[in-house]
């Protein structure tokens, strides 16, 4: 299993991959939803530019997006990396947005993800700590959190915003295996 870089894959096999998931889905916002093939390579384009910090638009930070390729080669998942958090950001989206598609959801695939994003994070961006944030709705994509760690800092009606801290390069957050009730491992 690997993450590349969306724009440097298979443009179809992406284009296939985010036509399967809603404009807003649990909170994993698809900025693609509804694009032609042809807007599509577009959009790739800007996903290129926000990578390298191109043409930003007010309040963004630059971002990478990955894809998330099973052994099989199959994309299977979508995963956003801020590369700094700004105030919007910190109360908010945080550093990581993940999607699974649906016919590879409740395989590992998002934990497996997760934790890859998690060691570039801290190896390209120097992140530390990630900031996370997932809708009240999606029990999954919370517990697929706490098992790498996570505890939830604060909450709003509708999501969780979550915490998980990244300790060394190259290292897997360890798993939590036993979360109290106000999020932490313990």
């Amino acid at each position: 299993m690997k993450l590349i870089k969306a724009w440097t894959g298979d443009l179809d096999g992406a284009y296939e991959l985010f036509g399967k998931f809603q404009a807003d889905e649990h909170g994993f916002v698809n900025d693609a939803y509804g694009l032609s093939r042809d807007e599509f390579a577009q959009y790739m384009r800007k996903v290129e530019d926000m990578h390298a910090g191109r043409n930003l638009p007010e309040g963004y930070v630059p971002a990478t997006k990955y894809i998330l390729v099973n052994d099989s080669g199959d994309y299977v998942g979508i995963f956003n990396l801020r590369h700094r958090p700004n105030d919007r950001l910190r109360e908010g989206a945080g550093h990581i947005g993940y999607g699974i598609a649906p016919e590879y959801r409740g395989r590992g695939y998002a934990t497996a993800g997760l934790r890859m994003i998690l060691v570039t994070a801290l190896a390209e961006y120097g992140i530390k700590e990630a900031y996370l944030s997932v809708n009240k709705d999606n029990p999954a994509s919370l517990a697929v959190q706490r098992h790498l760690g996570a505890r939830i800092d604060h909450d709003n009606d509708t999501e969780y915003f979550t915490r998980i801290r990244i300790t060394e390069p190259g290292a897997m957050p360890e798993p939590c295996r036993d979360p109290g009730k106000d999020g932490a491992c313990g």
